[in-house]
Parts: structure tokens; sequence; C-alpha cells
């Protein structure tokens, strides 16, 4: 009885590992496409709004006039792209999925930036290219681009979970 126990103990941690290592390459395979995805999106412009799981679109107020993206629309047709829903906003990214530690980030995960100390939560969310590097839609005049992900405003990141809401 006791062999059977200890068999059925080793048993169920292999597969819990192994359960785990599958998640975390099919978030690793997610990250990547999604990032490839942002990339392929370099030189479109910034629209207030705009873009989203569709791809870019006409946004609102001062980015009414301009297709492109901003943003939260950019990260979320990155993802939307894996079939995995972030949310619109950078707020609704931000809880999309696990924290990871600034020297923890992977390509795909997303950044986030505090621009606004007065006003909770992030104000800019950008995919990481690489653990120095993210591609964003900067704000209004700019363009889709990459960029030093290295900034004073620098808030976290996190890593979407894969399947949690998918599309």
């Amino acid at each position: 009885m006791l062999a059977c126990g200890l068999a059925c103990v080793l048993a169920s941690v292999l597969q819990a590992d192994a359960a785990l290592a599958a998640r975390k390459a099919r978030s690793a395979a997610a990250g990547s496409i999604a990032l490839r995805a942002a990339l392929e999106m370099i030189g479109v412009p910034y629209s207030w709004g705009g873009g989203g799981v569709h791809g870019p679109g006409f946004g609102i107020g001062k980015g009414a006039g301009t297709k492109g993206f901003d943003c939260s629309g950019l990260t979320e047709y990155a993802y939307a792209q894996v079939g995995t829903a972030i949310g619109t906003t950078s707020q609704e990214q931000w809880r999309s999925g696990t924290r990871v530690p600034k020297e923890s980030i992977e390509p795909g995960d997303l950044v986030f930036f505090d621009n606004d100390r007065d006003s909770p939560g992030p104000e800019h969310v950008g995919i990481a290219v690489d653990a120095t590097t993210m591609v964003h839609a900067p704000y209004t005049g700019a363009f889709v681009r990459t960029d030093p992900l290295d900034r004073p405003d620098f808030l976290g990141a996190v890593r979407p979970g894969v399947g949690r809401a998918d599309l």
C-alpha cells in the first residue's frame, strides 16, 4: 500500500510538472505570435481610441480622422491573433494575466507605464520585443514603432493568460 501511495504521489507530481510545462510552452508560442502581429503594424499611424481585434480603425476625438491604433488597440489586436481577449484599455489589460518581474520579461509580454501618478493604473501599454525593447503605438502624430522599454514611468509587466478568455 505504501509503495502504491508513493508511486501515485510521484505520478501526480510528474503530471503537474508536465501540465505546467505545456502551459508555459503555449504561453511562449502565443507571445511570439502576438509580438509578430504587433511588429507587422510598424508604420501604422497612432489614432487615439483607434484599432482593436480587427486591426487598425478610426479613433475618437483627436483620432477620429486617422485610421490606426492607440496603444491598447495595438495590443488588443496582437493578442486577438492568438484568440486571447485581453480587454480594450490599458487598465483592463493590466489585469489580463500574470504579473512578471521586470527581470523575467519575455517576448510578447505586455509592458505598462504610468505617466500620470494622479490617476490610478497604467496609461500606456506596449509589447516586449525582448528584455530591453518594446513595440507600441506611442502618441498622436507618431507611428507604431519600437522603443526602449526602460523608462522612468515603467509600472510593470503582464503575461496574458492563454485561453483565459478566448475570442
